[in-house]
């Protein structure tokens, strides 16, 4: 693998935090900026990352705010304009629009940080399974897990155990030396999960639906998309369900959707091959 394709930790200043990213590629190449979801870290991009470089991409992989090596809010708050304000502040970073790739969190945080937004943000969007629409059987699953962790784990197995049960379609690997990445030994010697548990303790319900999902602000976000836009959608996913579809293409007539057979909610996991080829494929194709 080329040298130019190994990560390189930048520290980009976001709005009133200071946001880690790993960047892959030349620089003045159209760059990319790949947004993970809620409880994950830019490390969830490795292979995309790698992917879009070699394709001749400066591709950008960021620990959200309160994620990873990211400074957490310093009131504890995580609402979606608080990282839509995050983009904005990248953004101005790159000088240029860069395309958006958005994963659960991060794809509803790329909705509102463009729709709501008279000047370009971005040059394309790419929206990993996730929608306006959030099934609420799946969300509370993810938020299940979430909480899986706020009192720590013995050892690195038994957060592997708890990963293997949210995930069972996911062969697990056989060296958990990577989650590492994804938590952090306190000096108790319990490991607990990278990010702020006040991401998801502290909560702005609306419309019904806990969290940080508002549906009717997303969808009028979302109606105001004109840039090229793409679903990437996991078959298997119990987060975006055909009427999530249905309802995007309603609200996005543009928008192209890929189903990705085998695949859950962590699509880029799942089917990393087939993933990133379509990434590849749309953004090149709308540049």
């Amino acid at each position: 693998m080329s040298s130019s394709f190994e990560p390189r930790t930048l520290t980009l200043r976001g709005q009133g935090v200071d946001l880690v990213a790993d960047a892959y590629g030349d620089e003045q190449s159209p760059p990319v900026v790949l947004l993970h979801g809620g409880g994950q870290t830019r490390h969830a991009w490795g292979s995309a990352a790698v992917a879009l470089a070699a394709a001749g991409r400066y591709a950008i992989a960021v620990d959200l705010r309160g994620h990873g090596h990211s400074d957490w809010s310093p009131d504890g708050v995580y609402g979606l304009s608080r990282f839509a304000s995050d983009v904005h502040a990248i953004v101005d970073h790159l000088g240029r629009p860069p395309a958006l790739v958005g994963a659960s969190l991060g794809g509803l945080l790329s909705i509102i940080a463009i729709g709501e937004t008279p000047t370009p943000v971005a040059s394309s969007l790419v929206l990993v399974d996730v929608a306006p629409r959030i099934e609420e059987q799946g969300r509370n699953k993810i938020a299940g897990f979430m909480r899986s962790g706020f009192n720590g784990f013995d050892t690195l197995e038994d957060a592997a155990d708890t990963i293997a049960a949210y995930m069972p379609h996911r062969k697990r690997p056989s060296d958990q030396s990577g989650l590492k990445k994804n938590l952090r030994q306190r000096g108790d010697g319990r490991w607990y999960w990278h990010w702020d548990p006040r991401f998801i303790t502290n909560r702005e319900g609306v419309d019904g639906q806990e969290g940080l999902v508002n549906h009717e602000r997303l969808c009028a976000a979302a109606g105001r998309i004109t840039i090229p836009t793409v679903l990437v959608r996991g078959r298997m996913s119990d987060i975006v369900s055909d009427e999530s579809v249905r309802e995007l293409r309603e609200l996005v007539p543009h928008a192209e959707v890929v189903d990705v057979a085998e695949a859950g909610h962590m699509v880029a996991g799942d089917r990393n091959d087939v993933f990133n080829s379509a990434v590849i494929e749309f953004i090149n194709r709308h540049d």
